[in-house]
């Protein structure tokens, strides 16, 4: 039997994703990791939000039903969002139909592969089909594990970036082989790592270009995790299943 392609793999992926889309707001598992991830961007990249005389442009890759996003936009002048998946980008899309809900953000669907991409806005919005527009910071939260090619994603970040733009991308850790205990084995469609390694990341991100490249831990936090492959049969945990493991998340920070 072949190999799937990365495209085959995406692919499924998605229809993961968009098939858990109306829903993924019911855990509050991704509410606190978004609120832990804004934490420590703003921690850990303080200079983009303080020194530029104006709120910066970001980007955010994989933004989900937008839970990092919202809590970003009020402290940014512009928030592109992005997804691969469609049912996703609906959801936030219904998000921002609601009154009180911040204007600056932008969703799109779309598979970014090239900082250049059309779906993207302009640079200057009197020539639409011109450059596209620079960032002053990318980011992603728990997506670089989804994606099977991480040195062609983080080159394409690289190329969304303005001079001395950052990127700030915060996931779980690989710290070894019970790392992969992080997804049930319900859930493993599109997972393509278990977890990022601090130094492998390190030196990827140096070799595509960043500057100024940091990968720390930036914080831990419990998760309910199956005792043995399969416990949870593809659902919630029912009582007495599972146990608590602690996972660390790090952060990965670049310049351009």
């Amino acid at each position: 039997m072949a190999a799937p392609t990365q495209a085959t793999q995406q692919t499924t992926g998605n229809q993961r994703f968009d098939a858990e889309a109306a829903a993924w707001d019911s855990k509050p598992f991704v509410h606190a990791m978004s609120l832990e991830a804004w934490k420590a961007i703003q921690a850990n990249v303080p200079t983009v939000f303080s020194n530029l005389g104006q709120r910066p442009d970001i980007l955010e890759i994989g933004c989900g039903t937008g839970l990092l996003s919202l809590e970003a936009a009020p402290a940014s002048n512009r928030l592109v969002a992005i997804d691969a998946s469609q049912g996703m980008i609906a959801v936030l899309k219904s998000k921002l139909e609601k009154p009180g809900t911040p204007e600056n953000i932008e969703p799109i669907a779309v598979l970014l592969q090239d900082p250049e991409d059309m779906s993207l806005p302009p640079a200057d919005e009197s020539k639409p089909d011109g450059p596209r527009l620079k960032f002053d910071l990318v980011l992603s939260h728990l997506v670089l594990h989804h994606i099977a090619d991480l040195k062609k994603v983080l080159t394409t970040m690289l190329g969304c970036l303005k001079e001395g733009g950052m990127v700030a991308l915060t996931d779980f850790e690989d710290f070894g082989p019970d790392a992969r205990r992080f997804h049930p084995e319900s859930k493993m469609d599109g997972v393509e790592r278990h977890g990022i390694p601090r130094k492998w990341m390190a030196e990827l991100m140096q070799d595509v270009g960043f500057k100024d490249v940091i990968t720390k831990v930036a914080w831990e936090h419990s998760k309910m995790v199956e005792k043995y492959p399969g416990e949870f049969g593809g659902g919630a945990p029912s009582e007495g299943q599972g146990e608590l493991m602690t996972f660390p998340y790090i952060i990965c920070l670049g310049r351009k």
